[in-house]
């Protein structure tokens, strides 16, 4: 992938589970971005989300271990070996794919370490977004800031990092934690977070797996506190930032 002056071998990593509707145009959209190598990992879809993927260019993982988590780390390790930056997103089209440059652009400048969309702070399509959604990016944002003096408006699926500093991270949760997790290590650590605004649109087929469900957002929110809880009491404090 070139951006100005800058190349790199970039991997995308897209989970998926029952995305038939979008998966297959956000495979188109993130090729036509100049990403190297796109990796749909699927959790078992009971749909056609595997062939379309295949068909619109991407290499596919089933994943017979569930998780959000399991699926962006099998995603990941599973990148070919060249890769040098790993982006994340989502496989249902919430996230607006031509943003890809603006995530990926800083680390492959290497002006950031971590770069994260915001949806709190950038367009987004009418209902794009549940209010616990957007509650629980506010709080997170809150959490992280208090604990490690990091900013965060938003636990944003579309981030990117290089495959080292991913590594480095040791990331360990299999579920909705992740995104969290990650945003707490780079804190904690002290690298170069940052997070612009980007769009966001409603997903383009399917229910999700967390605000679409209402029996499903008290575990997922009940997995991302404990998540919090848990880190914040093994992680340090970021060292103060010159």
């Amino acid at each position: 992938m070139r951006i100005g002056p800058h190349e790199a071998i970039v991997a995308a990593v897209i989970p998926a589970f029952n995305e038939e509707a979008a998966i297959g145009s956000v495979v188109r959209e993130a090729l036509a971005e100049g990403v190297d190598e796109i990796l749909v990992v699927d959790g078992g879809s009971g749909d056609e989300t595997v062939s379309r993927a295949r068909a619109a260019g991407a290499r596919v993982i089933v994943e017979p271990r569930r998780g959000y988590g399991q699926a962006c780390a099998t995603g990941a390790s599973s990148a070919r070996v060249d890769a040098d930056i790993l982006v994340f997103l989502d496989g249902d089209g919430s996230d607006v794919v031509s943003f890809m440059h603006a995530i990926v652009g800083p680390v492959l400048a290497d002006e950031a370490d971590f770069v994260m969309g915001s949806r709190l702070r950038g367009d987004r399509e009418a209902g794009a977004m549940t209010y616990p959604q957007i509650v629980a990016g506010w709080i997170s944002g809150a959490l992280i800031r208090a604990r490690y003096g990091a900013r965060f408006t938003d636990m944003s699926p579309f981030r990117a990092l290089r495959r080292d500093t991913l590594e480095a991270l040791a990331m360990r949760e299999t579920t909705f934690g992740w995104n969290l997790e990650m945003q707490m290590r780079v804190a904690a650590l002290g690298l170069r977070i940052l997070e612009i605004p980007v769009g966001c649109r409603r997903r383009r087929g399917g229910v999700s797996k967390v605000s679409g469900n209402a029996a499903a957002i008290l575990p997922a929110i009940w997995s991302i506190a404990c998540a919090f809880v848990r880190l914040a009491r093994t992680l340090p404090r970021s060292k103060p930032r010159p």
